[in-house]
């Protein structure tokens, strides 16, 4: 008989970002990172509640659409969505478009300046960026501008909406496509060690208080509120998150 505790899936919070300008963005934004927290939760918890698939994980999303800026200005918002980012554990990128969302790639730009584990996910089956012909190498060359590509501590989720939504017939079951992909990228990725130096984290996470250009002039509060928030990521490198 096994008297062992049992043991509890991790459980890790991720930024879900993308556009969010249109019914249809915030409407699929909602839909993916509600199938993602349900279906990472139900991946991870097998039909014995007391066993735990191996790195199984579960996964809950921060929606920046769901934020509440401290002010409707834009450095505010701005400012709002990147505290959000840097105090999750991981983030995931839409990278749809023949042109990808410019706010999406600063975001994804300042994930890998804090090391940040990242997902993309492209689900646009149009072909677009400079890498064609086997500019990326042996494998399957990104559909966007190079400069967006080859950064560590990142793995990439490509669906063909298209071609999944024809041969099932069902837009649900596309979501299911998209979400179970995003999860297994996701468990992958969170257990990738970190890429920045030890020696080198204290200075990079003091460059970050500063860097970004956040208002402090303008928000009294949001000094102490960089500094908790940065102080939490070394502690996650620290920790390998």
């Amino acid at each position: 008989m096994d008297t062992s505790a049992p043991v509890h899936p991790r459980t890790y919070t991720y930024y879900h970002a993308g556009p969010l300008f249109t019914l249809a963005e915030l409407h699929s934004n909602k839909l993916l990172a509600s199938r993602i927290q349900a279906l990472s939760l139900s991946s991870a918890l097998s039909s014995s509640s007391s066993t735990v698939e191996p790195n199984a994980a579960i996964f809950i999303p921060k929606l920046p659409q769901d934020l509440e800026p401290r002010s409707l200005h834009p450095h505010s918002i701005r400012d709002s969505d990147l505290l959000a980012l840097l105090s999750c554990d991981l983030a995931l990128f839409t990278y749809d478009g023949t042109e990808l969302d410019s706010g999406t790639v600063v975001e994804y730009m300042v994930a890998k300046f804090a090391d940040v584990p990242s997902v993309i996910l492209r689900t646009d089956f149009r072909g677009a960026g400079d890498q064609q012909g086997g500019a990326a190498g042996d494998d399957e060359p990104d559909a966007w501008n190079l400069m967006s590509s080859f950064w560590p501590r990142t793995r990439v989720v490509r669906v063909d909406s298209m071609a999944v939504f024809k041969s099932t017939g069902s837009s649900e079951k596309l979501l299911d496509v998209v979400a179970e992909r995003c999860v297994r990228a996701m468990e992958e990725v969170v257990r990738l060690p970190s890429s920045m130096p030890k020696e080198s984290r204290k200075g990079v996470l003091e460059w970050l208080k500063v860097m970004p250009g956040w208002g402090y002039e303008r928000d009294s509060g949001l000094r102490s509120e960089v500094e908790r928030t940065l102080e939490e990521r070394m502690n996650k490198l620290d920790r390998g998150v």
